[in-house]
């Protein structure tokens, strides 16, 4: 090799060995950070929970960064052998906002396949995170492959414009799909970290300057403060751009799990259509105001179709939804839903999807390895008129307890159907789920709270207004107004219904409360001893096996838990795993009379069995 390229290879090279230098020291000097998506649960090392501000991953100041956080829920550091492990991803609609994760697709399939599966762990994790898009999606994959998932779900679509990374939003990475996704993979080095602390100490912070210019506070909702451009025309490049991102990034996504072997079950998704006008529109000509202002019933077949012809001549969001209203009292549903999409559609505050993206979800779920889920069908059937409004919706997309379950539902029901997870031990049946939804009333308060509070602000008024709560009617209430001042916590509800429920002798909620304690505090012996006691009492042994191992587990030495595991192996005729646990505790206990005489009665009937 001459020396001429040789100079030139070390020419090549002498720069990058420098910035290597340069992060190898900012990271020995502790600067920046990594803000990993999971992280070990202080409390017991032997459970991960997702990291709950892994927001700030997305800002190098953390003071920019919005309060938003992915609810707390565990899962073993390492996968059983015969464990089933789902991971859950998604925007807020995924995440159960505003009630939290009881509500949330995550929870309510976690508490149904744990009955479904009584002799299988089951881990339904949720990563769902308020107002991210398909780049957190993707930025998420990596390390939930690490998870060894059996499946992975996605309910996601409504904040490719003005969620996080969104192309309208104020929390703006880049200008384009290729540099944000720039921005993703080095958002982790120090050096680049660096960076950006020296710009924004040089400019004005984006995401504050917009809010303060747009709101003037600070202490705005995320929906008042993620909303940089307004208005987002049908069809516009800022349009057209968050279909792009979303269809790429969703296809990177999706070639990730195909090549690590994981399904995936991908949802549509829903928005309140008759009940929510549009946030933002295109004005009405003086003729379309003047046609709105008659009474429906003078609207004849003919007038409403020169309106419709009027419209589609000069397109507004809150002239198709004034068409849709009337078309609804005269009972033409069909031509009211296609004007309320139509409303949707052209509603120039992008904060519910338009019906492309679902097109594009459609779309995605023919690929190998993707099957589709149609939540929003499955709404759309229990809706009054087939059309989604207020009685799924509390308001433009965020479904009511009821709206939550029918997406669990859709979800569940296509689980059974397609095997994914094996044939099912026990169905849990519409009808029983409906009846014990793992929610307690407060937090449905709690959430309603939050709801008050966002409802209060823009875009669902101009200026920001005191919220409006409900009346505080009993002690439910008052726990739920408590959890939303952040005086109570969901463990405290948890443990109050449960112990009003004994009270009042309510005891599928006391049930549901000991279950729900359990799979909250995985580590705790008390709980999980506690749960498998009821569920004994209360004939379902099948059920206390769970919670019951866990307990042993936990304490290895404890002879109540072992006898309480005999106890519920011999309520299943299981009597070899019976008679295992009380000898057990005979090398615990060897004159323990609970066992001696229960190993003597077992063993009796075996031999008369057996003869």
């Amino acid at each position: 090799m001459s020396r001429v390229w040789l100079f030139r290879i070390i020419a090549f090279i002498l720069p990058f060995a420098f910035l290597a230098c340069v992060e190898l020291g900012l990271r020995m000097a502790g600067y920046g950070k990594t803000v990993p998506l999971f992280m070990t649960n202080p409390a017991a090392p032997d459970y991960l929970l997702p990291t709950p501000d892994v927001v700030k991953r997305y800002f190098a100041d953390d003071t920019l960064a919005p309060n938003v956080t992915i609810e707390t829920n565990f899962f073993l550091n390492e996968k059983p052998e015969d464990g089933i492990r789902i991971f859950v991803q998604g925007g807020s609609t995924a995440a159960g906002f505003p009630y939290g994760f009881g509500a949330s697709i995550a929870g309510m399939l976690d508490y149904r396949l744990k009955q479904s599966f009584p002799n299988r762990p089951v881990e339904v994790v949720n990563t769902a995170l308020s107002a991210v898009n398909s780049y957190t999606l993707l930025d998420f994959a990596d390390e939930i492959i690490e998870q060894q998932p059996d499946l992975v779900l996605i309910y996601a679509g409504h904040n490719e414009y003005l969620g996080i990374l969104g192309v309208g939003s104020a929390y703006t990475a880049a200008n384009s799909p290729a540099a944000t996704l720039l921005y993703l993979k080095l958002k982790d080095l120090r050096l680049f970290q660096l960076m950006q602390k020296l710009y924004h100490a040089f400019s004005q912070p984006k995401a504050t300057d917009i809010a303060d210019e747009q709101m003037g506070s600070s202490a705005r909702t995320m929906m008042a403060k993620v909303a940089k451009h307004k208005n987002i025309p049908l069809d516009s490049p800022l349009f057209q751009q968050g279909l792009s991102q979303f269809k790429s990034n969703m296809t990177i996504l999706l070639d990730k799990y195909q090549q690590a072997g994981i399904p995936v079950v991908l949802s549509t998704i829903a928005s309140n259509l008759s009940h929510q006008a549009p946030f933002s529109s295109a004005p009405l000509s003086d003729e379309i105001q003047t046609w709105l202002a008659k009474p429906a019933s003078s609207l004849t077949p003919e007038r409403t179709q020169y309106m419709e012809q009027a419209l589609k001549s000069a397109p507004s969001a809150d002239g198709y939804f004034q068409l849709g209203q009337i078309y609804l009292q005269q009972g033409e549903v069909e031509k009211a839903e296609a004007a309320f999409v139509n409303a949707r559609q052209h509603d120039l505050l992008r904060f519910r999807a338009p019906k492309q993206i679902n097109d594009i979800i459609r779309h995605l779920a023919e690929r190998p390895g993707v099957e589709l889920v149609d939540a929003e069908a499955a709404l759309a059937t229990v809706a009054p008129n087939g059309i989604i409004g207020n009685s799924l919706m509390i308001e433009h997309l965020h479904p009511t307890v009821s709206g939550y379950f029918e997406i669990a539902d859709s979800f569940y029901s296509h689980l059974i159907q397609s095997l994914l997870l094996g044939p099912f031990e026990v169905a849990v049946t519409r009808e029983a789920a409906i009846k014990d939804m793992p929610i307690f009333p407060a937090e449905e308060y709690w959430g309603e709270a939050k709801i008050a509070v966002l409802m209060a602000d823009y875009p669902f008024t101009d200026e920001p207004s005191p919220p409006e709560f409900a009346p505080i009617e009993n002690w439910s209430d008052e726990l739920g107004m408590l959890a939303y001042r952040k005086q109570k916590t969901w463990l405290d509800i948890a443990q109050t219904s449960m112990r009003m429920a004994q009270k009042e002798q309510d005891w599928p909620t006391f049930i549901k409360a000991a279950r729900l304690l359990a799979d909250a505090m995985p580590d705790n012996f008390d709980y999980n001893m506690q749960a498998g006691r009821v569920l004994i009492q209360f004939r379902h042994a099948d059920q206390s096996l769970r919670y019951l191992k866990r307990a042993t587990g936990l304490a290895p030495s404890d002879v109540n838990a072992k006898l309480a595991l005999a106890h519920a192996f011999a309520e299943l005729q299981r009597l070899d795993d019976a008679l295992v646990q009380l000898k057990a505790v005979l090398t615990i206990e060897p004159e323990n009379q609970t066992a001696l005489v229960n190993i003597e009665a077992i063993e009796a009937f075996q031999a008369k069995k057996a003869g």
